[in-house]
């Protein structure tokens, strides 16, 4: 499949012809900047390919790292070889961590995981594979750290992924630049990212690990370090342009001489050249750039719009600005009013109102919207109150799961289910689906059976939430389980056109004039952003194959629990009562197995309507202080056509 989704350009730093030491100007480590991470990885496959061709003597000595960051780098190398670009028979590998205790032959395991990325696919010898072995005997392990801290050192190329913190390995806050190959005890929260490996099961996920220390990783003759994702954000921008700290072991990195760092531009979104890049060089200065510097500029100089002066200008950074846009008082205003105008309380539109500074057409009236919903909660968790906006001013509003959510439901949720069917008087199954259960192996499918009665679980809590909204359940709700999320495991399958066909046809049928979608990119695999290319692609192929209805289909994006749209790119606004942020709240509740477990990775306790409700109240925080109504909370959407 071909579709990737990258936001539309409004505008930035003009790069062209720009000095690298003025691009790099804030940067300790230099930084590379791709839309995404495909082409990063691109990039980086054709670095890695171009210095194993041009190695001539002896065995090239590649660096490898496991994990998600890797992936598209991996399929890449492989895709390279297969093409007969590239030949590994004379390049030798080394790995850098492994859990211990693990074996080989365990699913989870690092060596099973780059066998399967990319050692089995292409032509490297085996005697030329060096990977932590994690069944090494307590009594031998000194011995074999030192023994494998030789074979690491002084790499041709060393080419790894950073960790949300600054991890590099398993290198953790506290790993100092002389630390060696070494066993390391996990942290209770590194156990818990991991755990997504065992089935979020924290109990079955190894408490230490082998790692390659970050004093050896500096003795590689080259370093090319990547980040991919807004939930690697602030790390790269610790690494990058932070202080030289044990806090964050990747910073460490700062002193190898030659040394790179490929992100993609969410991953890059706190760095200076993207939070304010008229410090760094000559801009484009679109619409939208334009709000988004005095929206900074508010922030820097904790001012309204209305009262910034001229010198609050000049004195950061924003002459280029007033030459080119005119005096700073029409700049103000012509913000303020920019800002103003993306503030509704009507997101179908009002009808019979004057739509020319809204940001929804009043007609037609009423519309039919479709609100696509990677999870069974992402709609009410994001943008649920909208959602009851949009319902309680008349629209024929259909919500769309698109994948079933069962791997995030825990097995005691089944096993309540269970008991509370035979307590009402239901057949008694309790002890048969708790031998289900027990059946599980760690890193394996789960069974069949269990994730239906999951899917089945997620899927009448999702219609508890829109009968909430005064919906009709069985013809506004749509489950589409979509095939490539049912890999019975946290490794999805890949996207097909299978998937592509089932958006396809639900849209046929709706014929929407306004669709929602997640413009989450925090995870470059993850579920958001492969359920909105899908979505994206099918109404691509739509307007191929004539649909003369896709013409006047909107579609605009809102974000989830974790991370907002800035205000630079925000194009329409719908500020919330309290009471519908408590009937917000009530819808996420409907959500029982989600509730008071927090099933993913991170360290934020909050379970989901805490996340959701700070973050739309500190998004009506910033508009007061720009000088906007108060409101109790609003959420926030980027329209992408």
């Amino acid at each position: 499949m071909s579709k990737h989704f990258t936001l539309p350009y409004e505008g930035g730093l003009i790069e062209k012809n720009l000095p690298a030491g003025i691009l790099h100007s804030y940067e300790k480590i230099w930084t590379h900047v791709y839309p995404e991470s495909r082409p990063a990885s691109y990039a980086i496959a054709d670095f890695i390919v171009d210095s194993i061709n041009a190695h001539k003597d002896g065995l090239f000595r590649l660096g490898l790292t496991t994990g998600s960051t890797p992936t598209s780098l991996y399929n890449e190398l492989a895709r390279r070889y297969q093409a007969g670009k590239v030949s590994f028979k004379n390049v030798e590998v080394v790995t850098i961590d492994e859990y211990y205790p693990s074996s080989k032959d365990e699913a989870q395991s690092r060596n099973h995981l780059i066998h399967e990325a990319l050692l089995d696919k292409v032509d490297i010898l085996k005697e030329n594979i060096h990977i932590p072995d994690g069944t090494v005997t307590p009594e031998e392990l000194g011995d074999y750290c030192i023994k494998f801290d030789a074979l690491a050192r002084g790499l041709d190329l060393l080419v790894i992924g950073v960790g949300e913190k600054g991890q590099v390995g398993f290198n953790e806050a506290g790993a100092d630049e002389k630390t060696r190959t070494r066993t390391v005890r996990l942290s209770y929260n590194s156990r818990k990212r991991q755990s997504e490996n065992f089935n979020h099961d924290i109990a079955a996920t190894p408490d230490k690990a082998i790692t390659v220390g970050v004093g050896t990783m500096l003795s590689a003759k080259r370093i090319i370090l990547m980040a991919w994702g807004e939930d690697k954000a602030q790390a790269v921008k610790d690494i990058t342009e932070g202080p030289v700290t044990t806090d964050c072991p990747a910073s460490l990195l700062q002193k190898h001489d030659h040394i790179s760092f490929y992100v993609d531009e969410t991953a890059a979104s706190l760095l200076t050249r993207s939070v304010a890049p008229w410090l760094v060089g000559p801009c484009d200065w679109q619409p939208k750039f334009v709000r988004k510097a005095v929206v900074w500029l508010c922030q820097v100089t904790q001012k309204p719009i209305l009262k910034l002066t001229e010198k609050d200008y000049l004195n950061n950074g924003l002459s280029e600005l007033l030459e080119q846009k005119g005096a700073f008082d029409k700049i103000n205003i012509d913000v303020f009013n920019d800002l103003q105008h993306t503030i509704t309380g009507w997101p179908g539109g009002k009808p019979n109102a004057d739509d020319s500074t809204r940001p929804v057409q009043a007609k037609p009236f009423p519309k039919t919207v479709l609100i696509f919903s990677p999870h069974p909660d992402d709609d009410v968790i994001s943008m649920g109150g909208t959602f009851i906006r949009l319902a309680t001013q008349g629209h024929n509003v259909h919500v769309a799961y698109e994948t079933s959510g069962n791997v995030a439901v825990h097995d005691d949720v089944v096993l309540q289910h269970m008991d509370a069917a035979f307590q009402l008087g239901f057949a008694d199954k309790f002890d048969e689906v708790k031998k289900l259960v027990e059946s599980k192996v760690p890193g394996e499918p789960e069974p069949r059976p269990l994730l239906e009665m999951k899917g089945a679980i997620r899927r009448s809590e999702a219609r508890g939430a829109v009968r909430s909204f005064g919906l009709n359940d069985n013809t506004n709700a749509h489950f589409l389980n979509l095939p490539f999320y049912e890999s019975g495991g946290i490794k999805k399958n890949p996207r097909t056109q299978a998937d592509v066909d089932i958006i396809k046809d639900l849209l046929s049928r709706l014929k929407p004039h306004m669709v929602f979608m997640a413009g989450d990119l925090a995870d470059p695999h993850g579920t958001h952003r492969v359920c909105t290319e899908a979505a994206m692609e099918a109404m691509d192929q739509l307007k191929e194959e004539g649909a003369d209805w896709i013409k006047d289909t909107h579609v605009w994006l809102y974000r989830g629990a974790w991370m907002e749209w800035e205000l630079g790119r925000v194009d329409m606004a719908v500020p919330l009562s309290p009471d519908e942020v408590i009937k917000k709240r009530h819808a996420i509740f409907r959500h029982l197995s989600q509730k008071d477990i927090v099933p993913f990775p991170g360290e934020d306790p909050r379970e989901f309507w805490q996340r959701a409700e700070e973050r739309t109240q500190n998004t009506a925080k910033l508009y007061d202080q720009l000088g906007m109504a108060e409101y109790q909370a609003i959420e926030v959407f980027l329209k992408l056509y």
